[in-house]
């Protein structure tokens, strides 16, 4: 055993547990620490053998364990637990030691953080880890934001744990504060709106063209061969295709219809609002999830409310067709949000995003790794993006998939099946590619009502009518 540990890692639940024992397995030797002792004794217990461990019980113990400068990795719950962490570790370290939060912590707290720990001589990096708890043993995407020369002195450990695609890492440095955090944030934004958006076509498959859930099994399975592939589309397959285990009939039945979530989603909507940025998609997945949530109310509006008489199209094959390039056109148009939205913050905090290395690496470990991702990468090689659906490739494949997607949309309306990000994701589609829109009616209202002024597009400067008076327009910046 080593007589100190290259680095840290306190917090030994499932994902911090994993991330240690991929840094132990990968040749460095890993102190590692619990609130509770008794968590620390059972990973040494089972998984003792798999590297260079030291247990700690006491944060002194734990400091005292590690050679310097130290590096220790944070993995507790996003919020109070993490700053209550630092409080406990900060007093004990000393300058130039590097503390790293791999949770899912909401970027201002990571920006703040990372002030508070430098006014104390310490070095902050805030980390997304996506992957889940399999990713974070075998292979997970990185996503580091700090000190860049903090970054370089853990640079080669989390490179070498992180999961490579045709020998490139899925880790790279993203910018300073909090870019880290606010890039991992986006990533769930768009896992949001992924996993929603392949929700809606399994209901409109089983609601509207009749298929089993065994069957529905399949096609994903077939789709995930195509340009659809993706972990997300992968392991869909797999659940609806699991039985079960106390009983007859698919799991999917017996799983109660009320969607969770952790705040990660809604945070990326927040700040879409706050940046500007149209985020339909993603928002939409939030609200569904809020809406399923009222599980007791939509039973009790299902016995009152009216709706169409549920029929079977004429022809499944070619309904099914139309969802899977609906899916795709959707997904794309989620995808295009999320990097607006990274290039709209990229601007605004002076992080100088490089939105490439970013497609690069979510190609491996992360939940949304899909196989468009590559095409992304070679979008940003290629030179500057204003939006991906200008792109060649991307513009190409959603004009020749928005009839199919229109069709579907419309066969959903007339089945009353809801189906809000299909739906938002195209309004945003012929939003973005209407000019003129008809927005100029909604300046006009504002002036009448509340004299906010108006812009010409046969002059230049600002004006207001005076509706209520004369009906004279005036200038108003003269």
């Amino acid at each position: 055993m080593s007589e100190q540990s290259q680095i840290g890692v306190t917090g030994l639940a499932v994902m911090g547990a994993n991330l240690a024992r991929n840094i132990g397995r990968n040749g460095w030797s890993v102190a590692v620490h619990n609130r509770s002792p008794e968590k620390t004794r059972r990973f040494i217990e089972d998984y003792g053998g798999e590297g260079d461990f030291t247990g700690t019980e006491t944060s002194a113990e734990f400091v005292a364990a590690l050679a310097r400068p130290r590096k220790i990795i944070i993995m507790v719950k996003a919020g109070a637990p993490v700053d209550a962490v630092l409080a406990e570790l900060a007093p004990l370290l000393d300058e130039g030691d590097i503390l790293i939060d791999g949770g899912n912590s909401h970027f201002p707290d990571t920006r703040r953080r990372t002030e508070e720990m430098e006014a104390r001589g310490l070095r902050f990096l805030g980390i997304g880890v996506s992957g889940g708890e399999e990713g974070a043993l075998l292979g997970p995407s990185i996503m580091p934001g700090g000190s860049r020369e903090a970054y370089a002195e853990v640079e080669p450990i989390l490179t070498k744990i992180a999961a490579q695609v045709e020998g490139i890492p899925c880790c790279t440095y993203v910018g300073p504060g909090g870019a880290g955090h606010y890039v991992k944030m986006v990533h769930n934004g768009i896992e949001y709106a992924d996993i929603q958006l392949i929700t809606e076509a399994y209901d409109l498959m089983r609601s509207v063209a009749g298929l089993s859930v065994g069957e529905i099994a399949r096609t994903f399975e077939q789709w995930n061969e195509g340009e659809l592939e993706s972990f997300l589309i992968e392991i869909t397959a797999k659940v609806l295709a699991k039985q079960d285990p106390r009983g007859e009939g698919p799991l999917i039945d017996k799983i109660v219809d009320q969607a969770e979530q952790k705040g990660t989603g809604r945070w990326t909507s927040e700040d879409a609002l706050e940046q500007g940025v149209p985020l339909t998609a993603i928002t939409e997945a939030v609200f569904a999830r809020a809406l399923s949530a009222l599980r007791d109310e939509r039973a009790a509006a299902a016995r009152t409310l009216a709706g169409p008489e549920p029929t079977r199209p004429a022809e499944r094959r070619e309904l099914l067709d139309d969802i899977q390039h609906a899916l795709y056109a959707s997904k794309v148009v989620a995808y295009a949000q999320g990097f607006q939205q990274m290039a709209a913050a990229s601007r605004a905090n002076d992080w100088d995003l490089d939105l490439g290395a970013m497609a690069t690496i979510w190609r491996g470990g992360c939940i949304i790794r899909a196989r468009f991702l590559d095409r992304i990468k070679d979008a940003y090689d290629a030179g500057e993006v204003t939006n991906l659906l200008t792109v060649p490739y991307f513009r190409d494949a959603v004009a020749s998939a928005q009839e199919a997607w229109r069709r579907v949309i419309v066969a959903a309306v007339e089945q009353g099946v809801a189906v809000p990000a299909f739906t938002s994701s195209l309004a945003y589609y012929d939003g973005y590619r209407r000019a003129p829109g008809p927005a100029g009616l909604i300046q006009g209202l504002r002036d009448y009502f509340g004299a906010h002024t108006y812009r010409r597009t046969d002059a230049e400067g600002s004006y207001h009518v005076r509706w209520p008076q004369d009906g004279e327009e005036v200038r108003t910046d003269a």
